[in-house]
């Protein structure tokens, strides 16, 4: 059972540019204004292995995931994962040079593991509008994430 959305937001600076902002993740609290903040498990530039803990307030309750780097292809990829909840997320971010700048795009995944009767029956009655808060949601970081690349 998995849900999958993808966006794509042209970006006015070079791919480099664009990586610098997604792989700088103490400063994403900074960038993103849906974070409240960024605890760092690790140790090191960015690559497979980082680590952090992000703390995001939605549908105004705070929620704190662990997240980390599965796989990065600087400047034209990476994969960051996440379990929480019974869920597996995958966020896949790709950089394309495009028109003098970067179509940015990101794939995001959520899918529940070992789902329960209960899990199906709501993910049936509310995926659909989770995802398009999701969506929501994601659109507003990558056109922040353009705002930051931009300014570099």
């Amino acid at each position: 059972m998995e849900h999958t959305t993808t966006l794509t937001q042209h970006v006015n600076a070079s791919p480099e540019k664009v990586w610098a902002v997604i792989s700088d993740i103490p400063g994403s609290a900074g960038t993103l204004s849906g974070i409240d903040s960024i605890q760092m498990l690790s140790d090191g530039p960015y690559g497979e292995g980082t680590r952090w803990k992000e703390t995001r307030t939605m549908m105004g309750k705070k929620e704190t995931v662990e997240m980390w780097v599965s796989e990065t292809d600087p400047p034209r990829s990476t994969t960051v994962k996440a379990l929480q909840g019974g869920a597996d997320y995958t966020s896949r971010f790709n950089l394309t040079e495009s028109h003098g700048g970067t179509d940015l795009t990101l794939t995001f995944g959520a899918a529940v593991t070992n789902p329960s009767l209960l899990s199906k029956v709501g993910v049936a009655l509310f995926g659909k509008i989770g995802m398009s808060m999701t969506r929501k949601a994601l659109a507003k970081d990558l056109a922040e994430i353009a705002a930051k690349a931009e300014t570099l």
